[in-house]
């Protein structure tokens, strides 16, 4: 189950820089003007995660597969855009597809590029975006609202989703995003937000883009933009695109050297990974065979037949037993077969959470 994540932002913020350097590759055209980007650029990106080369190095499979995320690159907003204006709503609809927003915000100085403002303003910036998508938003709850509404007359069942609806369209009006709405499980409002997978309601990772001098620092945009996140309880990454953009087509080593050349450890593209992770509640469990060691992504939370079913349907539906090696116990005692010697393999039935780092071979019936 690929992560999709989509990158916004208004023009010339460093959207495609940013996917250029997330995807190694040239894909997307990174120009000095609006709207370079006409179709959504997408790329398939594995997920960086040391413990599936640590287990392949003791299991030694010919193969090793890492999980991955589908990288969508789509064309900068402007104001309007939620009615038509630029590109309009033929990019509002590319992210309604994914599952986690990446706002890339610009926080950099540079009278070379245009802001499409005139200045830089991380805030307004911000602003901008987050009221086309509002805007979105209520065009496709009026139309649920409306039909719903209509239905209710004669069926007072749904009358109590017409309430919930109506006080979500208050919530939007007042200029918050879906995902500050209150509600639970058994909240009304519940069918609403899953049929119409609103903008809003998608968690967020702002993107900060700082200058080449400012990595690994702060300025004063980066804190306005941190501070604002931290209002809405999303995630930031601070990146300088434009040096990420200088790691493609380096090897390990090099990318390691340039790294340390600017005092980092890592990578946008392992920041950006990590922060959708923790946005979504995503993690990670291993297997291995003799043909591959490899990584799935789960939500946090499922249990082993669910977890066992992003491997095969049949896995799910004729799950016996799970057998269980955590990561910390595999890498101390050196792999499966020392683990079963002395007793730290589980075996684990279908009340089992799985848990970030397991390492499981799944029994089943088909």
């Amino acid at each position: 189950m690929a992560l999709g994540v989509g990158i916004v932002g208004l023009p010339n913020v460093g959207k495609s820089t940013l996917f250029n350097a997330l995807t190694r590759t040239q894909q997307a055209a990174a120009e000095n003007y609006p709207f370079c980007t006409i179709e959504p650029n997408k790329a398939i990106v594995p997920v960086p995660d040391d413990r599936l080369e640590k287990i392949a190095a003791i299991c030694k499979p010919p193969q090793v597969i890492h999980a991955v995320v589908e990288f969508i690159d789509i064309a900068g907003l402007v104001r309007g855009a939620s009615k038509g204006e630029g590109l309009g709503n033929q990019f509002l609809g590319n992210i309604r597809e994914v599952d986690a927003i990446l706002h890339v915000v610009r926080c950099f100085e540079d009278e070379n590029i245009v802001h499409v403002d005139g200045a830089v303003d991380p805030l307004r910036d911000i602003g901008v975006v987050e009221t086309e998508l509002i805007l979105a938003d209520l065009q496709s709850l009026e139309k649920r609202l409306d039909r719903i509404g209509r239905q209710a007359r004669a069926d007072v069942s749904l009358r109590k989703e017409v309430e919930a609806m109506e006080a979500l369209k208050r919530h939007l009006d007042s200029g918050k995003p879906a995902s500050l709405f209150p509600r639970s499980e058994s909240d009304a409002i519940v069918p609403c937000l899953t049929e119409l997978q609103l903008l809003t309601d998608k968690r967020v990772v702002y993107c900060a883009n700082v200058g080449e001098g400012e990595i690994g620092g702060t300025n004063p945009h980066v804190e306005a933009v941190r501070a604002h996140a931290a209002q809405v309880g999303a995630e930031v990454v601070v990146i300088a695109a434009r040096v990420e953009a200088d790691l493609a087509g380096l090897t390990d080593a090099e990318r390691l050297d340039f790294l340390a050349s600017y005092g980092l450890k890592e990578s946008g593209l392992d920041q950006t990974i990590r922060q959708a992770y923790r946005a979504l509640d995503r993690i990670s469990f291993f297997t291995h065979n003799e043909k591959d060691a490899r990584a799935w992504t789960i939500h946090k939370g499922w249990k082993a037949p669910k977890a066992a079913g992003v491997i095969h349907t049949d896995f799910e539906r004729g799950f016996i037993r799970a057998e269980v090696i955590g990561y910390d116990d595999y890498m101390r005692l050196g792999g499966e077969a020392a683990c079963r010697q002395v007793g730290m393999l589980r075996v684990e039935g279908k009340e089992y959470v799985v848990q970030d780092g397991d390492v499981i071979h799944f029994l089943f019936n088909t």
